[in-house]
């Protein structure tokens, strides 16, 4: 596994005996043009996720495959429309938190940052070839799951991310709920319900 570096710039302003360090994030501040990015430069917690995610990306790409990379750089356009897109949002700051997060788990899952886990194979009720495997990562930014949803036709695969539940474990990704307790699930498919018993052993 490379190492991943973070890049971060820190200013000091000292007055008399006392020194406040604040983080710059990657971007330039003096050309910001979005509420997002004018919030991240006046929060030291958002400027250094910024710079987490700097060195996450720069680290990924290079495990990407040379004709992937620039279909990379093109999702991570796409994320920053997204995340300065967050001043629609009721909580600007809690929208670009997950949104730094999620893209950050993202990359060390897809970029292979991290150790794979074992996966954990469900069969659903959508019929004898409807199957859905379960990668959990614990290691990650935010706790996620990858599934990956196969039949006779099709292979689907999301990131899911766990949020908070009275019991068991709950995910949610795009158009996805996964909610597993002990060795059952269910599961929430671009508006399909349908349980799922688990077939493997986790280890």
């Amino acid at each position: 596994m490379r190492p991943i570096f973070i890049f971060v710039q820190l200013l000091v302003i000292c007055t008399g005996l006392v020194c406040a360090y604040a983080t710059d994030p990657s971007f330039d501040c003096s050309k910001t043009a979005h509420d997002a990015e004018e919030l991240i430069c006046n929060d030291d917690k958002l400027a250094a996720l910024d710079n987490q995610l700097a060195g996450v990306y720069h680290t990924a790409q290079q495990n990407f495959p040379e004709d992937e990379r620039k279909n990379l750089k093109a999702i991570q356009r796409g994320w920053i429309k997204g995340r300065n897109d967050c001043w629609k949002s009721d909580d600007l700051r809690s929208c670009v938190k997950f949104a730094y997060e999620s893209r950050i788990t993202e990359l060390q899952i897809q970029g292979g940052l991290i150790t794979r886990p074992e996966p954990v194979q469900y069969q659903c009720s959508g019929g004898e070839y409807d199957y859905l495997t379960a990668i959990f990562h614990r290691e990650t930014v935010l706790p996620a799951v990858v599934l990956t949803r196969v039949n006779n036709r099709q292979t689907w695969q999301v990131i899911a991310y766990q949020t908070h539940s009275g019991s068991g474990a709950r995910y949610t990704g795009q158009n996805v709920l996964f909610w597993s307790k002990g060795n059952e699930a269910m599961v929430e498919w671009n508006g399909n319900k349908f349980k799922c018993r688990e077939l493997s052993t986790r280890k």
